[in-house]
Parts: structure tokens; C-alpha cells; sequence
């Protein structure tokens, strides 16, 4: 299979990168960061609305745009290299991907089409005290009550979960693992302050807090969501690793000592290259997770999907390259830029916080890589050899 992007494929990237440098410059990262919400609701608007990137991968019967992981790994990608400051990875990729897992018919018709607009904002709360999404990590609690299910628990470090108007949340039942929706006015929402102030997180505290389960949600169900929210995520990253890449060598070329561009000395010529060719390693991984993704069941219809295991080995070793080609090409970018690197007034931190970040949000390199691992071995003889 060769991983090339077609040309209506490369022509939906230029639309969006278009749009996001013209919405989401560096000024309005800075000025947006500094605020409660984190986002511009007007930008969201013409992002989900008019331009229909919330709904990018998600069925045309339910009012998105009928398209699959590839497009909204582009979107994802795109928004990486602007540092797109927007609920757009927690909700219509998170928290919308787990309604279309999790939910029957009749709840996806009454749930998705407001969120694939943009009208309605949802989070996922997953995490508790791990990284990697688990059925064994949870103590969050399910019980039955006759009008539908009370929730009880703290789910930690929600993206966007002061931005959202509903809650999807996983928790244990009687059955396992369920996926349930929660209205926002029944929770209790802590705002934390992190590293990373472009990407806003919360605490959510669940205390009798009514439910409406979702009928199809599970174990394998929760598997598959975290590797479409690892591939997504792991596109954001390569494409904030591309932006810092050319930022540095941007800046080597324009900086002169001794006479001459330091970009024309062999060390410096030599750090880049090297950081280049880590960064198309992980772009390969990140575009491979993707492919694969949109040839899962959820979106191949033709009776030749993937393997799930399949699936979840590119998707872990997506996000574990990414997070750390996006950290060094960080830690590079600013010891290129000398002193003033380290300075506020520099954008270099801006994404460096952001990698930071991502190397830890949905599970570290280490627990990505025994996941996949993990998943290598549990495939059928024939899906080991090709790989």
C-alpha cells in the first residue's frame, strides 16, 4: 500500500491551512491562551459551520461531511502546525467518535448532529489515574436508577472539559465498562492550571450525577476510541514538529556569526538534517496510523477491514514516535535560537509547552510502545509476517 495523499485530499489541506493562518496566527494564540474559554466562538463557528471540519469524518446522514480518519488526521495535522487554540480534538474528535462507537441509532441521531455543527460542545472524561485508556483503571461507578444511571467519581485532566455543554463518560457497571452521556449543569468542574495554557483541562467531579447510557459501548469499544484519539493526536504532533523544524531553520539562516549564516556551519547543517529525517519517520508512522484507521470496520463498509489489532500497533507506534520527534524538534528549535529562545517574547515556548504536553496526554512513549507491542503479538500469523 503506498501512503500518498490524492489531490482533492491535498487541496482539503490547503483550505484548512489557509484558514488557520489567517485565524489562528501566533498574536491570536497568545491573546486566546490568556482567556477562561481558551477559544474564539466566532472562528469555531465558521471552522464547524461553514467550513464543515467538525464533521469532517463522520457520516452524511448525521450531517457531517462523509469523509474518514485521513481528513481528520489533515484537519488534526494542520491544526498542530497553528496551535490551534479550539475544543475541536475534544469534542468532534473525542467526544463525537465515542457517541458513533458507543451509541444505537436513535441516540446518535439525537446526540451528533448538534455537535458535528458546533452547536452543542462535549468532552470525554476518561482518565483517572492513568495515561492509557484501561477497563481495569477505572473506579468511576454506574448505578441503575429507574429513570436511567447515577454517576459517581473524578475523572482528571479532561481537554475542554470547562468548554463543554455535555459529558461523555466512561465508567463501570454492571456489565463492565459503559460509555454514558451527563449534562454539564450536573457536575462539578475544576479548572487546572497546566504547562500548557493553549489547551485547557479540568477536573470533573461525578456525585449522583444523572446518566443516559449509551447502548453499544464497551471494552472494545474504549480500545478503538483511544486509537482514533492516538492518531489524531499523533498527526497534531508532526505537524507541530514541522512548524518548529522550520522556525529553527528559518532562523539559522537569518542569524549571522563570524561572518556567515550559522546555518552554513556543518553542526548546526547536521542537527537539522537529523532532526528531518526523525520527524518524516514519525509523519510516515502518524500517515500510516491513519490509512489504517480509515480501513477500520467503523469506516470500510467493503468487508476488508483491518484488524483490530492492526489498528491499535500503528496507532501506538504513531503516538509514541510523534511524542518524541515533537519534543526534541522543541528542545532543538530553542537551543538554535540562542538566548532568545528561552525568552517569553520567542513563540518557540508556545509550542514546546504544547509537546510537553502531548507526550503525556492519552499515555507516555513507553506505555504506548508496550501497547503496541501488545497488540503486535495478539495478531494472526499471517498480519506478523506482512508487518
Amino acid at each position: 500500500m503506498a501512503f500518498i495523499f490524492t489531490e482533492d485530499q491535498e487541496q482539503f489541506r490547503d483550505s484548512v491551512s489557509r484558514f488557520l493562518k489567517d485565524k489562528s496566527s501566533t498574536p491570536d494564540v497568545r491573546s486566546l491562551m490568556a482567556t477562561e474559554a481558551g477559544f474564539n466562538p466566532d472562528v469555531w463557528v465558521q471552522l464547524s459551520q461553514q467550513l464543515g471540519m467538525t464533521g469532517v469524518h463522520m457520516p452524511e446522514d448525521l450531517g457531517g461531511a462523509g469523509f474518514g480518519a485521513v481528513e481528520m488526521a489533515i484537519v488534526c495535522e494542520e491544526m498542530g502546525k497553528s496551535l490551534y487554540c479550539g475544543p475541536y480534538f475534544a469534542s468532534a474528535v473525542c467526544a463525537a467518535s465515542a457517541i458513533r462507537l458507543a451509541a444505537d441509532s436513535t441516540q446518535m441521531e439525537a446526540l451528533l448532529p448538534e455537535i458535528i455543527a458546533g452547536e452543542r460542545l462535549a468532552c470525554l472524561a476518561v482518565s483517572e489515574h492513568q495515561g492509557v485508556w484501561s477497563d481495569e483503571n477505572f473506579s468511576t461507578t454506574a448505578v441503575a436508577r429507574d429513570s436511567g444511571y447515577l454517576i459517581n467519581g473524578l475523572k482528571r485532566f479532561v481537554v475542554d472539559g470547562g468548554n463543554a455543554d455535555l459529558i461523555v463518560v466512561v465508567a463501570k457497571d454492571d456489565t463492565g465498562v459503559g460509555f454514558y452521556t451527563v449534562d454539564a449543569n450536573d457536575v462539578t468542574v475544576t479548572a487546572l492550571e497546566s504547562m500548557d495554557p493553549t489547551r485547557k483541562l479540568a477536573h470533573i467531579q461525578f456525585t449522583d450525577s444523572p446518566a443516559q447510557k449509551l447502548a453499544n459501548g464497551g471494552s472494545d469499544q474504549l480500545k478503538l476510541l483511544l486509537d482514533i484519539a492516538s492518531t489524531a493526536l499523533a498527526n497534531e504532533m508532526v505537524g507541530g514538529a514541522q512548524t518548529l523544524l522550520d522556525s529553527a531553520l528559518s532562523y539559522t539562516q537569518l542569524r549571522f556569526q563570524f561572518g556567515r549564516s550559522i546555518a552554513s556551519f556543518q553542526a548546526i547543517k547536521h542537527r537539522l538534517a537529523d532532526l528531518l529525517l526523525e520527524l518524516e519517520l514519525a509523519k510516515s508512522a502518524a500517515y500510516q496510523a491513519a490509512q489504517t484507521l480509515a480501513s477500520s470496520a467503523l469506516w470500510c463498509a467493503d468487508g476488508q477491514a483491518a484488524h483490530p489489532e492492526q489498528v491499535t500497533e500503528h496507532a501506538s507506534l504513531a503516538k509514541a514516535a510523534a511524542s518524541e520527534v515533537y519534543l526534541h524538534t522543541a528542545l532543538e528549535c530553542i537551543q538554535m535560537h540562542g538566548g532568545i529562545g528561552f525568552t517569553w517574547e520567542n513563540d518557540t515556548h508556545l509550542w514546546f509547552k504544547r509537546a510537553k504536553s502531548s507526550e503525556v496526554l492519552l499515555g507516555t512513549p513507553a506505555q504506548h510502545r508496550e501497547r503496541m507491542l501488545t497488540a503486535l503479538c495478539a495478531q494472526p500469523t499471517d498480519l506478523k509476517d506482512s508487518a
